[in-house]
């Protein structure tokens, strides 16, 4: 299989431009996954996320064919929670949820919904919107990973610190179930590691920060993006 030609300057300046038109020269983007135990830990993440927080917050939470996490955590949240759509822009203070059966993936400053095949056994999976959101807005993201079973978010979170983004895993200590945070402690470069009880407070505090310049996005990382983002029937 070919494989994507590395960016030109021109490309990666392009990049840059790209994320400040969309108002993001902070870490605008706040890339959430959790598995099992995640439905309590994200109710008292999201209770706690203040409404002034300059960034969108995207969450994948493996769930079955029928779930109700978008209202659920809608009731929980001071800020305004949706299911994903295909096409909806990223909005700041505002959080999205991936809905049954499919991937939810950032393109450039929108989301895209795609019934791919199953990554780590789940759809929604969290390495896909990982990398998307690594691909479109590279030191703008903030990765987290919290409570879960098995490895998923680790390669996602991996990609996200290759381009220049910010990495938080949930304290293993902290976590229902603690595979997934300490399979990203032990294959990841992790920059916070905190309990739940401080992660909203964290996450405020990171997002205000301007992101530094992207650095070149590999090109295996845009290619599994491309992919990612592909139609399927």
């Amino acid at each position: 299989m070919a494989t994507a030609a590395p960016r030109s300057e021109s490309e990666h300046a392009g990049q840059s431009e790209k994320v400040r038109a969309y108002g993001c020269e902070n870490r605008c983007i706040v890339a959430i996954g959790a598995s099992a135990g995640g439905l309590d830990a994200l109710k008292r993440l999201v209770r706690d996320i203040s409404p002034d927080i300059p960034a969108a917050l995207l969450i994948v939470q493996h769930v079955g064919l029928t779930s109700y996490l978008g209202d659920i955590l809608g009731r929980a949240a001071s800020v305004p929670v949706a299911n994903a759509a295909s096409g909806t822009k990223v909005k700041n203070g505002h959080i999205f949820v991936a809905p049954p059966g499919a991937h939810l993936l950032l393109h450039d400053d929108h989301m895209l919904l795609r019934r791919g095949p199953r990554e780590n056994l789940a759809r929604p999976a969290i390495d896909p919107l990982f990398r998307s959101a690594a691909c479109s807005f590279g030191g703008s993201v903030i990765g987290v990973v919290l409570t879960g079973s098995l490895s998923d978010g680790t390669a996602g979170l991996r990609a996200i610190k290759t381009c220049g983004g910010v990495s938080v895993v949930q304290d293993p200590d902290d976590a229902a179930v603690p595979d997934m945070p300490l399979s990203a402690l032990q294959n990841v470069e992790v920059d916070h590691c905190v309990a739940l009880s401080e992660m909203a407070g964290l996450l405020r505090s990171l997002a205000s920060e301007l992101a530094g310049p992207p650095p070149e996005i590999p090109p295996v990382i845009r290619l599994e993006a491309a992919i990612a983002a592909q139609e399927h029937s």
